[in-house]
């Protein structure tokens, strides 16, 4: 029952940063949600600023997993990075308060998102172990590799948590519009990653596939 109670307050706190902010949510607010006492909330989380921390070591997890997932059922060059996008797209159309929880951390500034990245960071450096060894290979193109990831990650998340500010404004994705919205990111990353004869075979096998 304990656990469960944590973990409610964890996931309704996920909820809340990701679509109405850090800022804009109050403890007041959150219990009565969850219809506990703003005590019941400080006693497993002393402060709203520790709250956030669980949250966003919650969020890093199942971001992980979920990347890392599609990792292990992936092909190899090109497929790997196609699978992982594809995860975050179906991240969004599933929880997408998570993908919000995410541009919120990062509109924080630094400190937040140094948080989630040290959280993920076995993922990262595996990424960046990926993408040293497919230019090595001359199948991608030459940039330095976290610079790449980052490159990467901000044009995945801001494509995706567009999803969330549409929502806001009252217009609701469909799945067509997600499918199209992801194809998009995936012709932009193929164009700017790939030199152009594995461009080319890229296009090939999506065509066929």
């Amino acid at each position: 029952m304990a656990t469960d109670t944590r973990e409610r307050i964890l996931e309704a706190a996920t909820t809340s940063f990701g679509s109405r902010g850090y800022d804009a949510t109050s403890l007041d607010a959150l219990a009565a949600s969850l219809q506990i006492r703003k005590q019941t909330i400080l006693y497993w989380f002393p402060s709203k600023e520790v709250l956030l921390e669980a949250v966003i070591a919650r969020a890093a997890l199942e971001l992980s997993t979920t990347m890392q997932a599609a990792l292990d059922g992936a092909g190899v060059g090109w497929a790997r990075v196609e699978a992982v996008v594809k995860s975050v797209f179906r991240l969004a159309s599933r929880r997408p308060e998570l993908l919000g929880l995410v541009r919120e951390v990062t509109r924080r500034g630094p400190q937040a998102t140094s948080q989630l990245i040290s959280a993920m960071g076995p993922l990262v450096e595996r990424a960046s172990e990926f993408l040293r060894a497919e230019m090595d290979a001359g199948r991608m193109r030459r940039h330095d590799p976290r610079l790449l990831l980052l490159a990467i990650y901000s044009t995945v998340i801001g494509m995706v948590t567009e999803v969330e500010v549409l929502r806001a404004l009252g217009e609701e994705p469909t799945p067509r519009s997600l499918v199209r919205r992801r194809a998009d990111v995936l012709a932009l990353l193929r164009s700017a990653l790939l030199v152009p004869d594995e461009e080319a075979r890229a296009q090939r096998e999506e065509r066929v596939g």
